[in-house]
Parts: structure tokens; C-alpha cells; sequence
């Protein structure tokens, strides 16, 4: 506690130093551990508090623009916060009010850009070029991330590829946006080359969620693929896997048993078996919920799919 009184008290006079080493200790304790936020059991605290949180971590990269464990942090935060609070909204929004929601889904988009600023930031404290490479070419930057670093690189890989490609999602009607889906596919692919168990099978569900969430000809059997190995490695703990599964999978193929099926294990799950996800799984369990309620949107004949 007394690093943050001396953070926020320490006048810019004393010096850099004195400073920015109050403001760096701060950080990574921030930026060490788990979120107090992914922990939560109240979604609504956290929808209050966030904001807070993140304005806060803004404020220390002012001081310490180059603190990774920051960058990273706040990469995190602004994915959540316009997941959870912003775009899940919009989508809803979007039943009634389609003007309210493509004002709310813009909102979502600006916060997952500003997200991916700080992702890329932290990439290229270590990776000069890195941004750059990856808009002009993709497969060659992404080799740019070596092996025996996985601990530093993995999480940024991860965030940069949920900003950017939840970004691309809410952005159904930009050519500029939809130009973008070499550079999340080349990001994800590199981090499963690094380490494809990484955060108990992590990259594979975001693989998942990524192929329900773009517009597009999707590969049903390779979305499997990375259902099946995303359930083996996080021993099924994860109930926004079944819900991303139902949204690629069983949604487009019209299997309503098959989406009930995937609703029915989502709700299952219990949050408190895995208290460092079950902010994740409350929100999974949010979404499940309202996406059963419309199954009759979404799944055109209730009967079963040949």
C-alpha cells in the first residue's frame, strides 16, 4: 500500500527515478497473478469497478509508457470490459433497436482497437517491428516471435489476437476490418505452435470463438478439431467453449439437439470449481441463457439435423 501512496504522491520534481520505480512496483503488482476482476463472483461490481481500474492503469503508463506487465494488463482489461459490458450489450440491444446497437457495437470496436495498441506495445518491447510486420505481412511477422519465451510472449499473442479479432467481429460491414482476418489467423497459429496447451487449451477455444464470431465459410471439422483438444486440456472446465461451439457449429448446421446439448453442459458447469475463470464462465453462463431463450431465432426447424 505504501508503493501506491508513494506513487500517486511522489511530485514530479523529485525525479524520474524515485517515480517511475514507485510507479513500476505498482505495476507488477498488477500486472503479477491473476485479475482480482476474472476472480469475481458479481458482474455487475465488476462492471463498476472496471472502468476504475483501467483509467487507473492508463495512468501508470503515463509514467511508465514501457512497462510490459502494464501493457499487458491493460490489453486484458479493455478485451473484458468491452466483452462483457459493451459488445454483449450491443448484441442484445441489437434485437430491439438496431440503430442503438450499431452505436453501442462501434463503441466495443474502439475499445478493442485501444486494447490491441497496448497488446502490440508490449509485443514490441521485444519484437521491434513487430507491429508493422504483422499489417503488411503476417505469416513472416509472426516468425518473428521465437521459442523459449513462451511465459512472456503467450498472453500477449493471446490478447492481441481477442482485440483484434473481436474487433473484426463487431466490424461485420468493414472491407478495411474484414482484411485484418490473415493477421488474427497468423497470430493464433504462431502462439499453438509456441505452446498449444497453453492456459489449459486457451488458444484452441479462442479458435473456436473466432470461427462463430467472423463472417465466412467456416471448417466444421476443423472447429471440432479444436473443440475436442480446447475440452481435453481444460478438462472441461470451460463453459464458454461449449457456447462458442454451439454458435460456430451448431447454429449454421441448424442442429437445435446439438445446441441444446452445448447449452446444457455450458450451464453445468459450476464457476466456483474454477474461482481463477469464474468471471469467464459467469459470462458464458450469461450468454447460454440468452441464447436459449432464442432458439427459436436461431434454429430455424427444431428438428434434429441429418
Amino acid at each position: 500500500m505504501w508503493v501506491l501512496v508513494l506513487a500517486l504522491l511522489a511530485p514530479a520534481t523529485a525525479g524520474c527515478s524515485l517515480r517511475t520505480y514507485a510507479v513500476n512496483m505498482v505495476g507488477d503488482a498488477l500486472a503479477s497473478g491473476d485479475s482480482v476482476y476474472e476472480t469475481d463472483e458479481d458482474l455487475e461490481l465488476v462492471e463498476a469497478a472496471l472502468p476504475f481500474g483501467l483509467k487507473f492503469t492508463e495512468s501508470l503508463l503515463g509514467e511508465s509508457p514501457n512497462h510490459e506487465g502494464l501493457l499487458q494488463t491493460a490489453c486484458r482489461g479493455f478485451v473484458l470490459y468491452s466483452y462483457a459490458y459493451v459488445d454483449y450489450p450491443a448484441e442484445v440491444a441489437m434485437q430491439d433497436d438496431i440503430e442503438v446497437g450499431r452505436v453501442m457495437r462501434a463503441r466495443a470496436r474502439r475499445l478493442y482497437e485501444r486494447a490491441l495498441g497496448y497488446c502490440l506495445r508490449g509485443i514490441e518491447l521485444s519484437y521491434e517491428g513487430f507491429a508493422h510486420g504483422l499489417a503488411s505481412g503476417p505469416e513472416a511477422a509472426v516468425l518473428m516471435i521465437v521459442p523459449g519465451h513462451e511465459e512472456r510472449d503467450l498472453p500477449l499473442l493471446y490478447w492481441t489476437a481477442a482485440a483484434l479479432g473481436l474487433a473484426i467481429s463487431v466490424s461485420p460491414g468493414s472491407a478495411d476490418m474484414l482484411a485484418r482476418l490473415p493477421e488474427v489467423e497468423a497470430v493464433l497459429q504462431r502462439a499453438i505452435e509456441l505452446d498449444e496447451t497453453w492456459n489449459d487449451g486457451a488458444l484452441h477455444e479462442f479458435q473456436v470463438v473466432f470461427a462463430g464470431a467472423v463472417p465466412g465459410e467456416a471448417d466444421y471439422d476443423q472447429i471440432r478439431r479444436h473443440y475436442d483438444r480446447a475440452l481435453e486440456l481444460s478438462a472441461g472446465r470451460s463453459a464458454g467453449l461449449h457456447v462458442a461451439y454451439a454458435e460456430a457449429v451448431s447454429v449454421p448446421t441448424q442442429n437445435a439437439v446439438e445446441f441444446r446439448d452445448m447449452m446444457e453442459k455450458a450451464l453445468a458447469i459450476d464457476p466456483d470449481t474454477t474461482p481463477d475463470n469464474r468471471l469467464v464462465n459467469l459470462l458464458a453462463h450469461r450468454r447460454a441463457t440468452w441464447l436459449s431463450g432464442r432458439i427459436d431465432e436461431l434454429i430455424l426447424t427444431l428438428e434434429p439435423a441429418p
